[in-house]
């Protein structure tokens, strides 16, 4: 009986510890894709210069290529802008402070002195 209990136990505990382990949402990277994003980027393409109108012309892989290298240029330029700090904490600071005092030599006295 003692052992049916502990086995219950360990089980309660194994199962307390592994939740939060499982409770964390999964961002998947290869998902479907919504309708809005498919509307953004095609907005963004647009901005860049490509004109879906005209992709049945020769000039097809090109254009929209060249649009996306626009577009990531500007991503990239954005992504490099400095982030405005919402942490609350002030600016980070490059000084630096010592305070104190050096410390004192003290003449070195054998183990057995006053011996």
């Amino acid at each position: 009986m003692k052992s049916r209990t502990t086995l219950i136990q360990a089980a309660f505990v194994a199962a307390l510890v592994a939740a939060p382990a499982l409770s964390f949402a999964q961002v998947q990277g290869n998902g479907p894709v919504t309708r809005a994003e498919v509307k953004s980027e095609l907005i963004q393409l647009e901005k860049a210069g490509y004109n879906p109108a005209t992709a049945n012309d020769a000039t097809y892989p090109s254009d929209i290529q060249a649009a996306e290298a626009r577009v990531s240029r500007q991503e990239g330029l954005a992504q490099q802008a400095p982030a405005a700090d919402t942490s609350g904490y002030g600016p980070s600071t490059s000084g630096s402070a010592q305070s104190g005092q050096p410390a004192t030599v003290r003449p070195s006295q054998s183990v057995y002195f006053g011996n």
